[in-house]
């Protein structure tokens, strides 16, 4: 889940994601395969990855299970967490919103999720007024 927030990957991207396409050194993960038949390079945040350098290195990929396991797991944890119409595919909204929240440009966000319609991408942003608010805060309006 954390990885799905912090880099905006679709769960197949993230099941199919091969640890010799992650550097770590240069702070991306290369996905060769997405849904839109187009690679593309996503920069990986500090946070993303702390959670990569914690998992284990066993197997080729780096979550080396199936797409069935993972919609299992997701069904139980929705269950116990009281949230029960969340999706997966919801954590990919919530990232390109923190992606917008946290300053990115449009190109910077449509290159971490793949987006090749701004539009589309625009769909899947859900921010928040009060992010707005504290941004508008750190800038003094009407001064350039």
């Amino acid at each position: 889940m954390e990885l799905a927030v912090e880099t905006g990957m679709r769960r197949g991207e993230l099941l199919s994601l091969q640890w010799h396409h992650v550097s770590l050194e240069k702070r991306t993960a290369h996905l060769p395969i997405t849904k839109n038949g187009h690679a593309r390079t996503v920069a990986l945040t500090p946070k993303a990855i702390e959670v990569l350098k914690a998992l284990p290195r066993g197997d080729a990929r780096v979550f080396p299970v199936s797409g069935n396991a993972v919609r299992l797991a997701w069904e139980r944890l929705r269950k116990r967490a009281g949230v029960p119409g969340l999706r997966f595919h919801d954590l990919r909204h919530e990232a390109v919103s923190r992606f917008f929240e946290a300053g990115l440009s449009i190109p910077e966000v449509a290159l971490m999720s793949g987006h090749r319609d701004t539009r589309m991408l625009m769909r899947y942003t859900h921010l928040r007024p009060e992010a707005l608010a504290e941004k508008l805060a750190r800038v003094s309006l009407g001064q350039t």
